[in-house]
């Protein structure tokens, strides 16, 4: 409607403009009138050119819609993420903010700055480090282009060659030891455990220059010729451990190569010599321990009966000399298959219970056959035995532990070894608690370490990790301390020092490391209870001069 009005306003504007532009045109080039004139006709002039285009913008105006009806424009990027304000650790919310882990292998070295409670102390539950303040900084780029992660042959095996072998030795004057322990595999709990034994060592004897080097043999044999290789790169001047007998013996070649002294955790003597000691319990001084013993108490023929296999061979080895020296006999030996689960076979046999029933029966037969008071009295006699005669020994050495201990303690009886006439004898494998709990074990005599300062242990290492450890952590807490009290600030580690012929006193009581590389320790005598074993023979308190 606007549109069609103004029409032919415009149409009479136009025309007007046009006269009064040529009477302005003529006024001025033809003097066609006065000045004044000229003055009047700008000022129809001006009016007309108002008139004419006031309107058109009016109309513009009008339709265009309002600047609040205008639809915003899309946004290309989204607006960059204000940095938060620094604030102090106390101003940040409870959970502590995830990090990204360095790119760096992971450290295994251990010293005393770790967060080891006291001993005695329970752990005090872990808290998250406060977070760093968050520094606003405006972002740089970097001058440098990056390095490309290539080798100078174009490979990347070229980079990787420094994690597939290990380091050359370092030089340091920071006494580092190695531990090497089974972190995985099978044998992986027993291996924590020596380690949070030797992590309590740590606390109680190192000082913050210390490192233990944790080295995971994985529980075999290359497993630990790897980890020892690993550790002899890394400047180790001493290697504690492995705990397996095979697994020392794939490490020592390396070892007495590079000079390096081991404490290995085995009970197996074979490994030791030249440069190798071992901590483990041997059955060969507990063996010699209880028969003295036994032997001072007026028992005289012994019988053996043993596992076949290296740990049954090493105890009969050293009945079978300790009884020559006494000039004790050992009347009887049986061995049966370590992984058999029938062990009724081996017990009769070692019993002579056939040989003995028949006895007993041909007794009976004859008996009967005299028919008179005497023989009928005999006869009431006979009833409720299961043999007839004893067995040719008066004191049984048992070289085994845990359930199969216990199996074949309950068989004693059933093939007529009688506990009250026979006295059992046992290793250190007994060195256990509720042993007892078999009747036919009761009273029974067995060597082992003191139990006073392994009890203490027992109580720090329950309190700071909530389990009770293996019988045998000790040996990594013993071996841990003593690596730490003789290691030198050159970083170096002095046999002499292990070898002083006083010995030491450890949680297992008094030890001292042989030249030939096995440990003699000062063992007591146990007898077996229900409840809790009694120390019947103590301990010695100190060595005499030492003999191979």
């Amino acid at each position: 409607m606007i549109a069609v009005v103004t029409m032919p306003l415009q149409i009479v504007y136009r025309a007007v403009y046009q006269a009064v532009y040529q009477a302005a045109y003529l006024a001025v080039y033809k003097r066609f009138c006065a000045p004044w004139m000229l003055a009047l006709l700008v000022v129809l002039l001006s009016g007309c050119v108002q008139g004419q285009f006031s309107p058109i913008r009016g109309n513009r105006q009008a339709s265009r819609p309002p600047p609040a009806a205008v639809p915003p424009l899309p946004q290309s990027q989204p607006a960059p993420r204000p940095w938060p304000p620094a604030q102090a650790p106390s101003q940040l919310p409870a959970q502590t903010p995830r990090q990204t882990p360095p790119q760096t292998p992971p450290q295994t070295v251990l010293d005393r700055t770790a967060q080891m409670p006291p001993a005695g102390q329970t752990a005090a539950p872990a808290q998250s480090p406060p977070a760093p303040q968050l520094q606003i900084e405006s972002p740089q780029i970097e001058s440098q282009p990056p390095q490309s992660p290539l080798g100078a042959d174009g490979s990347l095996a070229a980079k990787e060659d420094r994690y597939q072998s290990p380091p050359p030795p370092q030089k340091t004057d920071v006494p580092r030891v190695a531990i090497l322990l089974p972190l995985s595999g099978p044998h992986s709990e027993i291996g924590q455990a020596l380690l949070n034994a030797a992590q309590l060592a740590l606390f109680h004897f190192a000082d913050k220059r210390f490192e233990l080097l944790l080295q995971d043999t994985r529980g075999t044999s290359a497993g630990a010729a790897d980890a020892a290789a690993l550790a002899i790169g890394d400047g180790a001047a001493l290697i504690l451990g492995p705990l397996l007998a095979s697994s020392a013996e794939a490490i020592t070649s390396a070892t007495r190569a590079a000079g390096v002294t081991v404490i290995a955790f085995s009970n197996d003597r074979r490994v030791v010599g030249n440069g190798v000691f071992t901590v483990g319990f041997l059955p060969g001084e507990q063996v010699d321990r209880v028969v003295r013993y036994a032997y001072r108490r007026g028992l005289r023929n012994f019988a053996l009966l043993a596992p076949d296999d290296d740990y049954g061979s090493a105890v009969a080895e050293a009945l079978n000399q300790t009884a020559t020296q006494l000039s004790a006999a050992v009347t009887r030996r049986e061995f049966y298959d370590p992984l058999s689960e029938d062990l009724a076979p081996v017990v009769r046999s070692l019993a002579d219970y056939d040989t003995r029933r028949q006895n007993l029966l041909g007794e009976r037969k004859a008996l009967a056959a005299r028919n008179d008071e005497v023989a009928r009295a005999a006869l009431r006699r006979l009833e409720n035995l299961q043999t007839l005669g004893d067995v040719s020994f008066d004191a049984l050495l048992i070289a085994e532990g845990g359930k199969r201990l216990q199996a074949i303690a309950a068989l004693l009886p059933h093939f007529d070894i009688d506990p009250k006439k026979t006295r059992i004898l046992g290793t250190g494998q007994w060195d256990v608690h509720g042993i007892g709990r078999e009747p036919a074990l009761l009273d029974a005599w067995f060597a082992a370490p003191p139990p006073a300062r392994r009890a203490e242990f027992i109580t720090q290492y329950q309190q700071i990790y909530g389990k009770v450890p293996p019988r045998i952590a000790t040996l990594a807490y013993d071996a841990t301390a003593i690596a730490a009290v003789f290691a030198r600030g050159d970083g170096k580690f002095d046999l002499s020092e292990i070898l002083s012929p006083q010995g030491f006193t450890g949680r297992d009581g008094l030890f001292r490391f042989l030249g030939e590389g096995i440990t003699q320790r000062g063992l007591s005598v146990h007898q077996v209870k229900r409840t809790r074993n009694r120390v019947i023979d103590p301990a010695p308190s100190g060595f005499g001069p030492q003999t191979n």
